[in-house]
């Protein structure tokens, strides 16, 4: 071995597969919203869960170690609970619940990233696709248990990086919003609870208005928040003075990108403003590895899809008409990207 070396960085990542598929699987069992604010023994969270008793000390002390469970005392005694971020994060009783989006990786992307090299030799899709022949969206509309924990999974996702959105972002001079893509309508609530002046419609597929209108009502805001149905790609937007793309713009290729871009321009009124929320790649493309994962995984997703940088959108949305661009960093690894008409 080469002085000076250490492989400590490429067994982790080599094997980055068996942390992952602890926490998916402790996600997929509802590991963290069984044991809620509780305190429990092995034997009791492993009875709970309806574990093989050979798993429950390997498995909860792996949690442990991870740092996704805290645990009082060892061996018969010890007693684990949720640590602080997974209590807050992980318990689907609470508001903040994140796990949509790893009940998804569980259920759909983790055997999907198997085929990685396959799509990186071939440039095609590997997810419902290759194996069903419809297209990824076709296949999640068409069943509305599974379309249901996809979009979950988005508001999950999604919830900090809207929630930094609408504090960050001064949305005093616009009198109006539209979320295009607005999914189970998560921006727009927040929007509203936020910003009392502001006029916010939820814009997306008539698969999917009825459940944003029920979330909605939910929360007491069916009367804040206007929901309309339509499709993006071959409708004007609705007339407003922001739009707002979360987790949109990435799911096409160049040519869908400037038809949705080009499409926003014509929505917007003078002054306007054009935000997208992305994973934003950093300009030098050496820094936000989640964004760039994030990017192959429109890769296996699309096939022709793909993540892009701040200069990106830029240079995008100035050859549409856009007279000013700016980002704003929201959390971890994501971004607004906004542009003024």
């Amino acid at each position: 071995m080469s002085a000076g070396c250490d492989p400590t960085k490429i067994l982790e990542t080599g094997f980055g597969f068996w942390p992952s598929q602890v926490l998916l699987s402790a996600v997929s069992l509802g590991l963290f919203t069984e044991l809620g604010d509780e305190t429990l023994t092995a034997r009791a969270l492993g009875e709970r869960l309806k574990l093989n008793e050979r798993a429950w000390v390997d498995f909860f002390d792996t949690l442990v170690a991870l740092g996704l469970l805290e645990r009082a005392g060892r061996g018969d005694d010890a007693r684990y609970s949720n640590s602080r971020e997974t209590a807050a994060f992980m318990d689907k009783t609470r508001p903040e619940y994140l796990g949509g989006i790893l009940e998804m990786a569980h259920d759909r992307l983790y055997p999907f990233w198997a085929d990685l090299t396959e799509a990186l030799q071939t440039g095609r899709p590997q997810n419902e696709i290759k194996h069903t022949g419809k297209p990824v969206f076709e296949e999640l509309y068409s069943d509305p248990k599974r379309l249901e924990q996809f979009l979950e999974a988005m508001a999950g996702i999604s919830r900090g990086n809207y929630a930094a959105l609408v504090e960050k972002f001064d949305f005093s001079p616009y009198r109006s919003l539209c979320d295009i893509g607005g999914a189970t309508g998560l921006l727009c609530a927040l929007a509203a609870q936020r910003h009392g002046h502001l006029a916010c419609t939820s814009f997306d597929l008539p698969a999917v208005t009825p459940l944003a209108a029920r979330k909605l009502e939910t929360l007491g805001l069916k009367d804040r928040v206007k929901v309309v149905s339509g499709d993006f790609l071959k409708e004007p937007l609705p007339k407003t003075d922001v739009i707002v793309m979360g987790m949109i713009l990435h799911d096409w290729n160049l040519d869908g990108k400037m038809h949705l871009i080009r499409a926003a321009h014509a929505a917007l009124p003078d002054n306007g403003a054009f935000i997208v929320v992305e994973n934003l790649i950093d300009n030098e493309r050496r820094e936000n590895a989640f964004g760039m994962m994030m990017s192959l995984n429109m890769l296996i997703e699309f096939g022709d899809a793909f993540d892009f940088t701040g200069e990106d959108f830029a240079g995008w949305c100035r050859s549409a008409g856009f007279r000013k661009i700016e980002t704003l960093h929201l959390n971890g690894p994501c971004s607004a990207a906004i542009a003024y008409k």
